[in-house]
């Protein structure tokens, strides 16, 4: 398949449960609420467990949990089977009336923007995951978290692997794993079974570090490849792999990154979108020596290989960019080098 014929085509493919998650779904008792669904991965995470719930025969009941402020995205929910619930995280009375669940997927941050309003991040990023622990002391809970908690790494290395020592630098990459931090505090206080997922970076369609070079190639922008590596992984896969990690949870919590099995070069990704859309292609400046890339070898052992590949990814993105298919207006920022997002 060469294309993707509309959002609801893309929605599709990226809520589809592999087998894994349906035998990881069908062994759980108890409902899941899945926390910070309004954000990109959110809505089709959410589909694909209530789908795997499906196809199981089981009837747990899904629960997408947010503020709701994108219009419709309730509603859309809804008609897909999932019980959504208004909640501002912030608030600890709003989270104590929370409808009680046995397992969590724990989505919640921020990210852009932190540079600006430091506060907010850092509210978010730590406060907001000591209020969930204490919501659900008895729940299993899969917590994402980010790839930046490492910090640049050499490229020669093939990217940061879950042992490695952490150096985060920058507002967000410090309040993430502060997150982090919080995390395995109420892990450990409460006896909670947890993993985290170090996300590096998910691609759809509307969205993500393929789809920003894209539209740079068709804009016919200069590309800046001093952030000459990343790694990149369809939404799908890393959505599978998020709930297959339901059945992975631990005490001490565990640690797993969630990255495509490439180290992909910003120069060769460019000249691809530049040749799939015959667009000339810029480029400036030189590959720096470090960049964000992290080793999800121990999560393909555990969850197999993403399904989708790279070159895949590329065409089905060129495609959608070719057609003007609509996008969600949000740029990774993964160019920069800074922390400041």
């Amino acid at each position: 398949m060469n294309s993707i014929r509309d959002e609801a085509h893309l929605e599709d493919l990226l809520s589809e449960p592999t087998p894994q998650v349906i035998e990881t779904l069908a062994a759980i008792g108890g409902d899941l609420a899945i926390l910070g669904v309004g954000g990109k991965m959110g809505p089709t995470l959410a589909r694909m467990a209530r789908r795997a719930f499906d196809q199981a025969g089981k009837k747990n009941r899904v629960f997408g949990i947010a503020r709701f402020s994108q219009p419709g995205l309730e509603e859309r929910l809804r008609g897909w089977g999932i019980e959504t619930v208004r909640c501002d995280l912030l608030d600890p009375q709003a989270l104590s009336r929370l409808p009680d669940a046995s397992h969590l997927v724990s989505m919640t941050g921020m990210k852009f923007g932190a540079s600006g309003q430091a506060s907010l991040t850092w509210a978010m990023n730590c406060l907001v995951p000591t209020h969930i622990c204490r919501r659900y002391p008895e729940s299993t809970m899969v917590a994402f978290s980010t790839g930046n908690v490492y910090g640049l790494t050499p490229v020669h290395l093939g990217g940061s692997r879950e042992d490695d020592e952490l150096r985060p630098f920058g507002e967000y990459s410090l309040s993430a794993l502060g997150r982090e931090r919080m995390y395995e505090h109420g892990s450990q206080t409460q006896r909670m079974p947890m993993v985290l997922l170090r996300l590096n970076y998910a691609v759809e369609m509307r969205y993500g570090v393929l789809v920003d070079l894209a539209q740079q190639v068709w804009r016919g922008e200069e590309i800046d490849v001093a952030m000459g590596h990343l790694n990149a992984i369809w939404q799908g896969d890393a959505n599978a792999m998020a709930l297959s990690a339901l059945g992975q949870t631990s005490l001490p919590s565990c640690v797993l990154n969630l990255a495509g099995p490439e180290l992909l070069s910003v120069r060769r990704l460019a000249l691809d979108l530049g040749r799939l859309l015959d667009k000339p292609v810029s480029l400036r400046g030189q590959e720096g020596p470090e960049a964000f890339l992290s080793n999800a070898q121990e999560s393909h052992r555990r969850f197999g290989y993403p399904r989708v590949p790279v070159s895949r990814m590329l065409q089905w993105v060129a495609d959608w960019t070719r057609r003007g298919m609509p996008l969600l207006g949000k740029p990774t920022k993964f160019q920069v080098r800074d922390g400041k997002f």
